[in-house]
């Protein structure tokens, strides 16, 4: 039997790339960072409730210069995470699908993003 004559999938290459596309892995990619700063913080509760001497060492190892760059990390993935959870609940809801209005709200989801990392960073992180 000869075999069907059938497309292939496109592949990466075939694709021009969008903020659409860009957006969509970075939210992926905050959510797995979040999900490792999960671990950090279940450490920092599990020393909390083990004790005044487990938390004064946790707070040793946490307060190090090398986890706040982390903690300023994670701080981006909340709020890219947060806003772009935003902008996917109005994409639900039936609104933004003009292609203006999507990459208009891309770039708004990370500028905010920016904006409320630094603010946050400054404030209580550094």
């Amino acid at each position: 039997m000869d075999r069907a004559e059938r497309p292939l999938s496109p592949h990466l290459q075939v694709y021009r790339w969008e903020i659409t596309m860009a957006l969509s892995i970075l939210h992926r990619g905050t959510g797995v960072a979040l999900s490792v700063g999960l671990i950090v913080f279940v450490y920092w509760l599990v020393a909390a409730a083990g004790g005044a001497a487990a938390y004064a060492e946790s707070q040793a190892v946490l307060g190090s210069g090398l986890l706040k760059l982390c903690y300023t990390g994670w701080t981006f993935c909340f709020f890219y995470h947060l806003a772009n959870g935003i902008r996917h609940l109005a994409w639900d809801l039936g609104y933004g699908f003009e292609k203006s209005q999507i990459k208009t709200s891309g770039v708004a989801v990370v500028v905010f993003a920016v904006i409320a990392t630094v603010a946050y960073a400054v404030s209580a992180i550094f």
